[in-house]
């Protein structure tokens, strides 16, 4: 049996304009000046107050807190009025549904959402079902901790050699490696090729398409080498 852990923002789904909005957000609301657009989004992947944490740096540690509280309270208020839609990139749902269907592979999430950020992803683009194992934000400590990728296997009962991590970060890559996990970089998300490459990803694709493929090699790889 094979496990395949997703991330979501930047990998299965699009959600650069409502992150951005809720950084934004975030800053509002404690009166700091908001970074540029690539350099906010370049913290997605990190959970929340890591993200915000990063973006301020410690000489305001102490508002990261109200950041945060801000950019959640804005999230809800945005979902329940149905403005949050973030839309699959090309190509996701079918990759999904594609290795659901397969007999020998269950798929998991990885991310730095909080578990009802990735309900309402599920609810939006109707996959609940699909994932038989479900890391968040909530339980776990932040990308690049591998601590969701552990938990993700333990769930499952699949053995490191047989997992693999496909994200958009260089966090999701060094977590997958931390975990002993292949690493599967997308190249259509928050962070370059260099930076997937840095993070110690064994494959890098452009589109989804492409996925396939790269889970061949690594698993061909892997039935060679047991």
């Amino acid at each position: 049996m094979y496990l395949i852990i997703f991330d979501v923002d930047g990998t299965l789904v699009d959600s650069q304009d409502t992150i951005f909005h809720g950084l934004t957000v975030g800053f509002d609301a404690v009166g700091l000046l908001m970074p540029d657009r690539k350099t906010a989004l370049s913290i997605v992947g990190l959970s929340l107050e890591e993200a915000f944490l990063n973006l301020v740096g410690p000489k305001h540690a102490d508002k990261v807190p109200v950041m945060a509280e801000a950019y959640r309270q804005s999230k809800v208020a945005r979902r329940m009025s149905g403005e949050d839609r973030d839309p699959l990139y090309p190509g996701a749902k079918e990759a999904i549904e594609r290795l659901h269907a397969m007999d020998d592979v269950l798929l998991g999430i990885a991310t730095g959402k909080a578990r009802r950020g990735v309900n309402h992803v599920l609810d939006c683009h109707d996959l609940h079902g699909r994932f038989m194992t479900i890391q968040t934000a909530d339980t776990s400590p932040s990308k690049p901790h591998p601590d969701m990728v552990l938990r993700a296997m333990a769930e499952a009962g699949v053995d490191p050699h047989r997992t693999a991590v496909i994200g958009d970060t260089g966090f999701d890559m060094a977590m997958a490696k931390s975990a002993g996990a292949h690493a599967v970089g997308v190249t259509w998300g928050y962070h370059e090729r260099a930076r997937l490459e840095e993070g110690g990803a064994d494959r890098i694709v452009d589109q989804f398409h492409q996925l396939d493929a790269a889970l061949d090699q690594l698993l061909i790889n892997d039935k060679e080498t047991v």
